[in-house]
Protein backbone atom coordinates (compact mmCIF):
# COMPACT_ATOMS: atom_id res chain seq x y z
CA UNK A 1 0.00 0.00 0.00
CA UNK A 2 1.29 3.45 -0.90
CA UNK A 3 1.20 5.65 2.17
CA UNK A 4 0.27 9.28 2.06
CA UNK A 5 3.84 10.55 2.18
CA UNK A 6 4.69 8.45 -0.86
CA UNK A 7 1.80 9.55 -3.04
CA UNK A 8 2.34 13.21 -2.17
CA UNK A 9 5.98 12.82 -3.18
CA UNK A 10 4.96 11.19 -6.43
CA UNK A 11 2.47 13.93 -7.23
CA UNK A 12 5.13 16.59 -6.77
CA UNK A 13 7.43 15.05 -9.37
CA UNK A 14 7.69 17.12 -12.53
CA UNK A 15 9.20 15.41 -15.54
CA UNK A 16 9.45 17.14 -18.92
CA UNK A 17 9.21 15.34 -22.25
CA UNK A 18 11.71 16.58 -24.77
CA UNK A 19 14.04 15.18 -27.37
CA UNK A 20 15.59 12.90 -24.77
CA UNK A 21 17.32 9.79 -26.03
CA UNK A 22 14.87 7.45 -24.33
CA UNK A 23 11.54 7.85 -22.58
CA UNK A 24 11.42 5.51 -19.57
CA UNK A 25 8.45 3.98 -17.75
CA UNK A 26 9.37 5.96 -14.62
CA UNK A 27 9.08 9.15 -16.68
CA UNK A 28 5.63 8.14 -17.91
CA UNK A 29 4.40 7.27 -14.41
CA UNK A 30 5.70 10.53 -12.91
CA UNK A 31 4.05 12.63 -15.62
CA UNK A 32 0.81 10.65 -15.47
CA UNK A 33 0.48 10.99 -11.69
CA UNK A 34 1.17 14.71 -11.95
CA UNK A 35 -1.21 15.45 -14.83
CA UNK A 36 -4.03 12.92 -14.58
CA UNK A 37 -7.39 14.55 -13.86
CA UNK A 38 -8.75 11.64 -11.83
CA UNK A 39 -5.72 11.81 -9.52
CA UNK A 40 -6.19 15.55 -9.11
CA UNK A 41 -9.89 15.06 -8.32
CA UNK A 42 -9.12 12.32 -5.79
CA UNK A 43 -6.50 14.56 -4.17
CA UNK A 44 -9.09 17.35 -3.90
CA UNK A 45 -11.51 14.91 -2.22
CA UNK A 46 -8.79 14.11 0.32
CA UNK A 47 -8.41 17.83 1.01
CA UNK A 48 -12.19 18.20 1.43
CA UNK A 49 -12.39 15.23 3.82
CA UNK A 50 -9.42 16.62 5.79
CA UNK A 51 -11.12 20.01 6.15
CA UNK A 52 -14.40 18.38 7.23
CA UNK A 53 -12.66 16.25 9.87
CA UNK A 54 -13.21 18.84 12.58
CA UNK A 55 -15.14 18.98 15.87
CA UNK A 56 -16.90 22.11 14.64
CA UNK A 57 -18.33 20.23 11.65
CA UNK A 58 -19.33 17.42 14.03
CA UNK A 59 -21.25 19.95 16.16
CA UNK A 60 -19.00 19.75 19.21
CA UNK A 61 -17.75 23.36 19.38
CA UNK A 62 -19.59 26.43 20.71
CA UNK A 63 -21.45 28.74 18.35
CA UNK A 64 -21.63 32.51 18.79
CA UNK A 65 -24.22 34.63 17.01
CA UNK A 66 -24.57 38.38 17.02
CA UNK A 67 -27.66 40.24 15.78
CA UNK A 68 -28.95 43.82 15.70
CA UNK A 69 -32.20 45.45 14.62
CA UNK A 70 -32.98 49.20 14.28
CA UNK A 71 -36.62 50.11 13.55
CA UNK A 72 -37.71 53.71 12.80
CA UNK A 73 -41.47 54.46 12.73
CA UNK A 74 -43.90 57.37 12.30
CA UNK A 75 -46.99 56.89 14.55
CA UNK A 76 -50.21 58.64 15.55
CA UNK A 77 -50.72 58.60 19.33
CA UNK A 78 -54.05 58.81 21.12
CA UNK A 79 -53.75 58.04 24.88
CA UNK A 80 -56.49 58.62 27.48
CA UNK A 81 -55.90 58.40 31.25
CA UNK A 82 -58.08 58.81 34.36
CA UNK A 83 -56.23 62.03 34.87
CA UNK A 84 -57.38 64.06 31.88
CA UNK A 85 -54.33 66.30 32.11
CA UNK A 86 -52.17 63.40 30.96
CA UNK A 87 -54.20 62.67 27.84
CA UNK A 88 -52.10 62.75 24.70
CA UNK A 89 -53.16 63.01 21.09
CA UNK A 90 -50.50 63.68 18.45
CA UNK A 91 -49.87 62.86 14.81
CA UNK A 92 -46.63 61.93 12.99
CA UNK A 93 -44.73 61.06 16.13
CA UNK A 94 -41.26 59.61 15.49
CA UNK A 95 -40.29 56.45 17.38
CA UNK A 96 -37.12 54.31 17.35
CA UNK A 97 -36.59 50.78 18.60
CA UNK A 98 -33.02 49.41 18.73
CA UNK A 99 -32.30 45.83 19.81
CA UNK A 100 -29.03 43.91 19.71
CA UNK A 101 -27.65 40.80 21.32
CA UNK A 102 -24.74 38.38 21.30
CA UNK A 103 -25.63 34.75 22.02
CA UNK A 104 -23.29 31.83 22.58
CA UNK A 105 -24.41 28.23 22.86
CA UNK A 106 -22.73 24.88 23.37
CA UNK A 107 -24.06 21.36 23.23
CA UNK A 108 -23.48 19.57 26.53
CA UNK A 109 -25.01 16.20 25.76
CA UNK A 110 -26.91 14.53 22.92
CA UNK A 111 -26.38 10.82 23.42
CA UNK A 112 -22.71 10.93 22.25
CA UNK A 113 -23.83 11.86 18.77
CA UNK A 114 -21.00 14.41 18.38
CA UNK A 115 -18.41 11.75 19.21
CA UNK A 116 -19.92 9.34 16.68
CA UNK A 117 -20.02 12.04 14.01
CA UNK A 118 -16.38 12.98 14.63
CA UNK A 119 -15.33 9.32 14.31
CA UNK A 120 -17.25 9.08 11.05
CA UNK A 121 -15.49 12.18 9.68
CA UNK A 122 -12.10 10.66 10.59
CA UNK A 123 -12.99 7.47 8.73
CA UNK A 124 -14.22 9.44 5.72
CA UNK A 125 -10.84 11.19 5.59
CA UNK A 126 -8.98 7.85 5.77
CA UNK A 127 -11.33 6.41 3.16
CA UNK A 128 -10.63 9.28 0.75
CA UNK A 129 -6.89 8.59 1.14
CA UNK A 130 -7.42 4.91 0.29
CA UNK A 131 -9.51 5.90 -2.73
CA UNK A 132 -6.64 8.11 -3.89
CA UNK A 133 -4.20 5.24 -3.34
CA UNK A 134 -6.43 2.98 -5.44
CA UNK A 135 -6.57 5.62 -8.19
CA UNK A 136 -2.77 5.82 -8.13
CA UNK A 137 -2.38 2.04 -8.36
CA UNK A 138 -4.91 1.87 -11.21
CA UNK A 139 -3.23 4.68 -13.13
CA UNK A 140 0.24 3.16 -12.70
CA UNK A 141 -1.07 -0.17 -14.02
CA UNK A 142 -2.82 1.51 -16.98
CA UNK A 143 0.24 3.56 -17.94
CA UNK A 144 2.49 0.50 -17.60
CA UNK A 145 0.23 -1.58 -19.82
CA UNK A 146 0.12 1.10 -22.51
CA UNK A 147 3.88 1.71 -22.25
CA UNK A 148 4.65 -1.97 -22.79
CA UNK A 149 2.12 -2.11 -25.61
CA UNK A 150 4.25 0.47 -27.46
CA UNK A 151 7.28 -1.75 -26.86
CA UNK A 152 5.34 -4.77 -28.12
CA UNK A 153 4.32 -2.96 -31.31
CA UNK A 154 7.92 -1.81 -31.85
CA UNK A 155 9.06 -5.43 -31.42
CA UNK A 156 6.61 -6.45 -34.15
CA UNK A 157 8.20 -3.81 -36.38
CA UNK A 158 11.68 -5.20 -35.70
CA UNK A 159 10.48 -8.66 -36.69
CA UNK A 160 8.99 -7.25 -39.89
CA UNK A 161 12.25 -5.47 -40.69
CA UNK A 162 14.12 -8.76 -40.26
CA UNK A 163 11.66 -10.41 -42.66
CA UNK A 164 12.15 -7.56 -45.13
CA UNK A 165 15.91 -8.04 -45.03
CA UNK A 166 15.44 -11.76 -45.64
CA UNK A 167 12.99 -11.09 -48.48
CA UNK A 168 15.39 -8.60 -50.09
CA UNK A 169 18.25 -11.09 -49.77
CA UNK A 170 16.09 -13.72 -51.43
CA UNK A 171 15.18 -11.26 -54.21
CA UNK A 172 18.84 -10.38 -54.80
CA UNK A 173 19.69 -14.05 -55.08
CA UNK A 174 16.83 -14.57 -57.54
CA UNK A 175 18.03 -11.65 -59.67
CA UNK A 176 21.57 -13.01 -59.77
CA UNK A 177 20.32 -16.49 -60.62
CA UNK A 178 18.07 -15.06 -63.35
CA UNK A 179 21.04 -13.26 -64.88
CA UNK A 180 22.75 -16.60 -65.37
CA UNK A 181 19.56 -18.36 -66.45
CA UNK A 182 18.87 -20.31 -63.27
CA UNK A 183 15.61 -18.47 -62.36
CA UNK A 184 12.55 -17.37 -64.30
CA UNK A 185 10.34 -14.28 -64.26
CA UNK A 186 7.75 -15.99 -62.07
CA UNK A 187 10.32 -16.38 -59.28
CA UNK A 188 11.40 -12.76 -59.73
CA UNK A 189 7.84 -11.43 -59.69
CA UNK A 190 6.98 -13.47 -56.60
CA UNK A 191 10.11 -12.21 -54.83
CA UNK A 192 9.18 -8.60 -55.61
CA UNK A 193 5.60 -9.20 -54.45
CA UNK A 194 6.87 -10.62 -51.16
CA UNK A 195 9.10 -7.58 -50.57
CA UNK A 196 6.32 -5.12 -51.43
CA UNK A 197 3.85 -6.94 -49.16
CA UNK A 198 6.28 -6.75 -46.26
CA UNK A 199 6.95 -3.06 -46.93
CA UNK A 200 3.21 -2.43 -46.79
CA UNK A 201 3.01 -4.46 -43.59
CA UNK A 202 5.78 -2.27 -42.20
CA UNK A 203 3.84 0.91 -43.05
CA UNK A 204 0.76 -0.48 -41.30
CA UNK A 205 2.78 -1.42 -38.25
CA UNK A 206 4.33 2.05 -38.03
CA UNK A 207 0.79 3.44 -37.99
CA UNK A 208 -0.13 1.07 -35.16
CA UNK A 209 2.93 2.27 -33.20
CA UNK A 210 1.86 5.90 -33.67
CA UNK A 211 -1.62 5.03 -32.42
CA UNK A 212 -0.16 3.23 -29.38
CA UNK A 213 1.98 6.26 -28.55
CA UNK A 214 -1.04 8.55 -28.91
CA UNK A 215 -2.95 6.37 -26.45
CA UNK A 216 -0.06 6.61 -24.00
CA UNK A 217 0.26 10.39 -24.44
CA UNK A 218 -3.48 10.80 -23.95
CA UNK A 219 -3.25 8.91 -20.65
CA UNK A 220 -0.39 11.22 -19.62
CA UNK A 221 -2.43 14.32 -20.57
CA UNK A 222 0.27 15.39 -23.03
CA UNK A 223 -0.06 16.74 -26.55
CA UNK A 224 -0.66 13.86 -28.93
CA UNK A 225 2.00 15.16 -31.33
CA UNK A 226 4.71 14.95 -28.64
CA UNK A 227 7.70 13.00 -29.89
CA UNK A 228 8.35 9.87 -27.82
CA UNK A 229 11.45 7.76 -28.26
CA UNK A 230 11.06 4.54 -26.32
CA UNK A 231 14.10 2.29 -26.38
CA UNK A 232 13.17 -0.40 -23.92
CA UNK A 233 12.33 -4.08 -23.74
CA UNK A 234 9.86 -6.19 -21.83
CA UNK A 235 11.52 -7.72 -18.80
CA UNK A 236 9.31 -9.99 -16.70
CA UNK A 237 9.89 -10.43 -12.98
CA UNK A 238 10.10 -14.20 -12.55
CA UNK A 239 10.27 -14.12 -8.73
CA UNK A 240 6.58 -13.50 -7.95
CA UNK A 241 5.18 -15.83 -5.29
CA UNK A 242 1.43 -16.44 -5.19
CA UNK A 243 1.26 -16.67 -1.40
CA UNK A 244 3.04 -13.33 -1.02
CA UNK A 245 0.58 -11.74 -3.43
CA UNK A 246 -2.46 -13.22 -1.65
CA UNK A 247 -1.16 -11.97 1.70
CA UNK A 248 -0.57 -8.52 0.23
CA UNK A 249 -4.11 -8.39 -1.18
CA UNK A 250 -5.27 -7.76 2.40
CA UNK A 251 -3.56 -4.35 2.19
CA UNK A 252 -5.26 -3.52 -1.11
CA UNK A 253 -6.83 -0.03 -0.88
CA UNK A 254 -10.19 -1.49 -1.93
CA UNK A 255 -10.16 -3.90 1.04
CA UNK A 256 -9.11 -1.17 3.47
CA UNK A 257 -11.78 1.07 1.98
CA UNK A 258 -14.38 -1.67 2.54
CA UNK A 259 -13.25 -2.04 6.19
CA UNK A 260 -13.58 1.67 6.71
CA UNK A 261 -17.03 1.66 5.11
CA UNK A 262 -18.15 -0.93 7.67
CA UNK A 263 -16.83 1.26 10.49
CA UNK A 264 -18.53 4.31 8.98
CA UNK A 265 -21.89 2.50 9.01
CA UNK A 266 -21.30 1.41 12.63
CA UNK A 267 -20.72 4.98 13.75
CA UNK A 268 -23.68 6.10 11.64
CA UNK A 269 -25.79 3.57 13.54
CA UNK A 270 -24.57 5.13 16.81
CA UNK A 271 -25.51 8.59 15.52
CA UNK A 272 -28.97 7.35 14.64
CA UNK A 273 -29.39 5.72 18.05
CA UNK A 274 -28.28 8.96 19.75
CA UNK A 275 -31.29 10.76 18.28
CA UNK A 276 -33.48 8.85 20.76
CA UNK A 277 -31.65 10.37 23.77
CA UNK A 278 -32.27 13.78 25.37
CA UNK A 279 -30.06 16.68 24.39
CA UNK A 280 -28.90 19.48 26.68
CA UNK A 281 -27.64 22.81 25.42
CA UNK A 282 -26.28 25.77 27.43
CA UNK A 283 -26.71 29.34 26.19
CA UNK A 284 -25.34 32.65 27.36
CA UNK A 285 -25.07 36.13 25.97
CA UNK A 286 -25.81 39.83 26.30
CA UNK A 287 -29.03 41.69 25.32
CA UNK A 288 -29.51 45.40 24.67
CA UNK A 289 -32.95 46.99 24.02
CA UNK A 290 -33.55 50.71 23.50
CA UNK A 291 -36.94 52.25 22.67
CA UNK A 292 -37.52 55.99 22.12
CA UNK A 293 -40.69 57.96 21.36
CA UNK A 294 -41.16 61.70 20.77
CA UNK A 295 -44.47 61.59 22.64
CA UNK A 296 -46.67 59.29 24.65
CA UNK A 297 -46.61 57.62 28.01
CA UNK A 298 -43.08 56.19 27.61
CA UNK A 299 -40.49 58.49 26.06
CA UNK A 300 -37.52 56.11 26.73
CA UNK A 301 -37.40 52.44 27.65
CA UNK A 302 -33.91 50.86 27.86
CA UNK A 303 -32.92 47.39 29.09
CA UNK A 304 -29.59 45.61 28.88
CA UNK A 305 -27.55 42.89 30.57
CA UNK A 306 -26.21 39.36 30.36
CA UNK A 307 -28.22 36.17 30.45
CA UNK A 308 -27.60 32.44 30.86
CA UNK A 309 -29.89 29.49 30.25
CA UNK A 310 -30.21 25.79 29.64
CA UNK A 311 -32.30 23.95 27.10
CA UNK A 312 -33.46 20.37 27.52
CA UNK A 313 -34.99 18.56 24.54
CA UNK A 314 -36.49 15.11 25.07
CA UNK A 315 -37.76 13.10 22.07
CA UNK A 316 -41.03 11.48 23.16
CA UNK A 317 -42.64 10.19 19.97
CA UNK A 318 -42.10 10.81 16.25
CA UNK A 319 -43.74 7.81 14.66
CA UNK A 320 -40.79 5.50 15.49
CA UNK A 321 -38.72 7.18 12.75
CA UNK A 322 -35.48 7.07 14.76
CA UNK A 323 -36.00 3.42 15.61
CA UNK A 324 -36.56 2.51 11.97
CA UNK A 325 -33.52 4.54 10.89
CA UNK A 326 -31.43 2.60 13.40
CA UNK A 327 -32.75 -0.72 12.04
CA UNK A 328 -31.82 0.37 8.50
CA UNK A 329 -28.34 1.37 9.75
CA UNK A 330 -27.81 -2.13 11.20
CA UNK A 331 -28.78 -3.68 7.85
CA UNK A 332 -26.32 -1.34 6.08
CA UNK A 333 -23.57 -2.67 8.34
CA UNK A 334 -24.42 -6.25 7.34
CA UNK A 335 -24.50 -5.28 3.66
CA UNK A 336 -21.09 -3.59 3.94
CA UNK A 337 -19.65 -6.74 5.54
CA UNK A 338 -21.10 -8.88 2.74
CA UNK A 339 -19.68 -6.51 0.12
CA UNK A 340 -16.27 -6.76 1.73
CA UNK A 341 -16.34 -10.57 1.67
CA UNK A 342 -17.49 -10.51 -1.96
CA UNK A 343 -14.67 -8.11 -2.81
CA UNK A 344 -12.07 -10.33 -1.11
CA UNK A 345 -13.37 -13.37 -3.00
CA UNK A 346 -13.27 -11.46 -6.28
CA UNK A 347 -9.74 -10.10 -5.73
CA UNK A 348 -8.38 -13.48 -4.69
CA UNK A 349 -9.98 -15.11 -7.75
CA UNK A 350 -8.47 -12.43 -9.99
CA UNK A 351 -5.13 -12.96 -8.27
CA UNK A 352 -5.21 -16.72 -8.83
CA UNK A 353 -6.32 -16.35 -12.47
CA UNK A 354 -3.56 -13.88 -13.31
CA UNK A 355 -0.96 -15.93 -11.48
CA UNK A 356 -1.92 -18.99 -13.53
CA UNK A 357 -1.52 -16.92 -16.70
CA UNK A 358 1.77 -15.54 -15.38
CA UNK A 359 3.28 -18.92 -14.40
CA UNK A 360 1.98 -20.72 -17.50
CA UNK A 361 3.32 -18.00 -19.81
CA UNK A 362 6.73 -18.11 -18.14
CA UNK A 363 6.92 -21.86 -18.77
CA UNK A 364 5.95 -21.36 -22.41
CA UNK A 365 8.51 -18.59 -22.79
CA UNK A 366 11.39 -20.90 -21.93
CA UNK A 367 10.39 -23.23 -24.76
CA UNK A 368 9.53 -20.37 -27.08
CA UNK A 369 12.91 -18.69 -26.63
CA UNK A 370 14.55 -21.84 -27.94
CA UNK A 371 12.08 -22.04 -30.83
CA UNK A 372 12.76 -18.42 -31.72
CA UNK A 373 16.52 -19.02 -31.82
CA UNK A 374 15.97 -22.10 -33.97
CA UNK A 375 13.65 -20.25 -36.37
CA UNK A 376 16.25 -17.47 -36.75
CA UNK A 377 19.01 -19.99 -37.41
CA UNK A 378 16.75 -21.87 -39.81
CA UNK A 379 15.99 -18.72 -41.82
CA UNK A 380 19.68 -17.84 -42.11
CA UNK A 381 20.56 -21.42 -43.05
CA UNK A 382 17.86 -21.71 -45.72
CA UNK A 383 18.92 -18.38 -47.24
CA UNK A 384 22.52 -19.65 -47.50
CA UNK A 385 21.33 -22.94 -48.99
CA UNK A 386 19.08 -21.02 -51.39
CA UNK A 387 22.09 -18.97 -52.47
CA UNK A 388 23.97 -22.21 -53.13
CA UNK A 389 21.01 -23.68 -55.00
CA UNK A 390 20.37 -26.30 -52.34
CA UNK A 391 16.95 -24.93 -51.28
CA UNK A 392 13.86 -23.81 -53.14
CA UNK A 393 11.79 -20.65 -52.92
CA UNK A 394 9.18 -22.69 -51.07
CA UNK A 395 11.78 -23.66 -48.49
CA UNK A 396 12.65 -19.98 -48.00
CA UNK A 397 8.97 -19.08 -47.76
CA UNK A 398 8.38 -21.73 -45.10
CA UNK A 399 11.44 -20.58 -43.13
CA UNK A 400 10.18 -16.99 -43.29
CA UNK A 401 6.76 -18.10 -42.10
CA UNK A 402 8.27 -20.03 -39.19
CA UNK A 403 10.35 -17.02 -38.19
CA UNK A 404 7.30 -14.75 -38.37
CA UNK A 405 5.16 -17.11 -36.28
CA UNK A 406 7.82 -17.59 -33.62
CA UNK A 407 8.61 -13.87 -33.49
CA UNK A 408 5.00 -12.90 -32.94
CA UNK A 409 4.50 -15.72 -30.47
CA UNK A 410 7.46 -14.83 -28.25
CA UNK A 411 6.52 -11.12 -28.33
CA UNK A 412 2.92 -11.91 -27.35
CA UNK A 413 4.00 -14.30 -24.60
CA UNK A 414 6.35 -11.68 -23.13
CA UNK A 415 3.58 -9.08 -23.21
CA UNK A 416 1.03 -11.48 -21.69
CA UNK A 417 3.42 -12.38 -18.85
CA UNK A 418 4.17 -8.70 -18.21
CA UNK A 419 0.47 -7.87 -18.27
CA UNK A 420 -0.25 -10.55 -15.68
CA UNK A 421 2.66 -9.27 -13.58
CA UNK A 422 1.25 -5.73 -13.70
CA UNK A 423 -2.17 -6.93 -12.54
CA UNK A 424 -0.62 -8.96 -9.71
CA UNK A 425 1.42 -6.00 -8.50
CA UNK A 426 -1.67 -3.79 -8.63
CA UNK A 427 -3.66 -6.30 -6.58
CA UNK A 428 -0.81 -6.44 -4.06
CA UNK A 429 -0.52 -2.62 -4.08
CA UNK A 430 3.19 -2.88 -4.73
CA UNK A 431 3.35 0.39 -6.63
CA UNK A 432 6.20 -0.77 -8.89
CA UNK A 433 6.25 -1.92 -12.47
Amino acid sequence: MINRVLFVSILLLATKVNSQSSFKLSDAISIGLKNNYNIQLAKNYVDIATINNDYGVAGGLPTVLGSANDNEQIQNINQTYTDATKNTKKSNVGTNTLTSNVTGSILLYNGMRVVATKKQLELLQQQSIQQLNDQIQTLIATISTQYYDVIRQQAYLKAINTEIEAAKTKLDIIKKRKDIGLANDADLFQGEIDVNALLQQKDNQELVIKESKINLLSQLILKTDTNLTIQDSIRVDESINIEDIKAAVETNPQIINADEQISIYKWLEKQTAAQRYPSIKATTGYNFNNSKSAAGFSLLNQTYGPFVGFNLSVPIYNGSIYKKQQQVAVINIKNAELQKQNLITSLLATTQTNYEVYSSTLKQLKTEEENYKLSTQLLNLILKKFQLGQATIIDVKQAQQSFENESYRIINLNYAAKNAEIVLYKLASKGKF
